[in-house]
């Protein structure tokens, strides 16, 4: 395989965990209960953020001469699920909800370091995108934590 052809699948990994984190993030706030207005405004920004990437990493697939990804990944599928099923034994609790939150962020960090350590971004475009993704990423994953961290253990 290519380098280039190695850059088009990594990027196109970045899109599928963005979408993830959307699905993840649209899940979430479904799962809020009414009075949870400051999660909800919480998860919706996230869930934004996300399809602001999405759209920068399929220029740039697209400038790369590449077809950009429309789909999520089998683990955030997975993890989708799990999460429907833990919602029904913890009820939806407000930690419960932002430690499955800050778990989805910890996938998307591990993604992007992934994509950062390959080598495969040769272009400083590709690059620059990426890092910049990846620090807003890393402090997205902070209010999460931190938020998490906030909330007692059963609300």
């Amino acid at each position: 395989m290519s380098t280039r052809e190695n850059l088009l699948r990594e990027l196109n990994d970045l899109v599928k965990i963005n979408y993830d984190r959307i699905a993840g993030y649209e899940k979430a706030v479904s799962e809020c209960k009414e009075d949870d207005v400051d999660l909800k405004g919480l998860f919706r920004n996230m869930a934004n953020e996300s399809e602001q990437y999405v759209l920068q990493l399929s220029n740039l697939i697209t400038r790369l001469g590449g077809q950009p990804s429309d789909d999520t990944t089998t683990p955030g599928k997975i993890y989708r699920t799990w999460m429907d099923i833990k919602a029904v034994l913890t009820g939806s609790n407000r930690k419960a909800l932002l430690s499955s939150c800050e778990y989805g962020e910890d996938a998307a960090q591990k993604a992007y370091n992934a994509v950062l350590s390959s080598g495969s971004l040769v272009d400083d475009e590709s690059r620059q995108l990426i890092t910049e993704q990846q620090a807003s990423l890393k402090k997205s994953h902070d209010v999460i934590k931190n938020y998490r961290d906030l909330q007692p253990a059963f609300v």
